[in-house]
């Protein structure tokens, strides 16, 4: 009975060495993940890209221009070219919707965007830490997409 007993103990404490091993390894490679992710850097320079998104029977194109220094990203500058008009989309593009109030809300509320976006990825430094506003998923989309474009070409 003392040998069943001693036995049992022991295996506890194996068991739970185990355990205590196992959490830690998990917790140190959770934790050093975390650190790896923090020391992305990027290579300086400047990156620029361009895309329709989805909307390719619109005439629009989102062109980025990313510079990076000190490995982190410092500028941005974004806009949307209407290819169709040759003009770039702005505040003032909702001339073309007069009449329609809804069209004029919607340019509005995308050219808040335009205008936002590029300075939410210097700050967050992360294109996927940027959340689209209400009412400017359409300009949001685009320059998603014009971004990834650009950091493609961050080797």
């Amino acid at each position: 009975m003392k040998k069943t007993g001693t036995f049992f103990a022991a295996a506890v404490v194996a068991m739970l060495i185990l355990t205590s091993t196992c959490y830690t390894g998990n917790a140190q490679s959770s934790s050093m993940s975390m650190v790896q992710d923090t020391l992305l850097k990027y290579q300086d320079g400047i990156y620029e890209g361009q895309s329709r998104h989805t909307y390719t029977e619109e005439p629009y194109w989102g062109k980025v221009r990313i510079t990076v220094e000190g490995g982190l990203l410092a500028g941005v500058n974004f806009m949307i070219r209407d290819s169709s008009l040759h003009e770039t989309f702005t505040g003032k593009y909702k001339k073309h919707y007069k009449g329609n109030p809804e069209y004029i809300k919607q340019v509005k509320n995308d050219w808040k965007g335009v205008k936002t976006y590029p300075n939410k990825l210097i700050k967050t430094q992360d294109i996927n830490k940027i959340d689209a506003m209400s009412g400017a998923t359409w300009s949001y989309n685009i320059f998603k997409a014009s971004t990834l474009e650009a950091l493609k070409k961050i080797r």
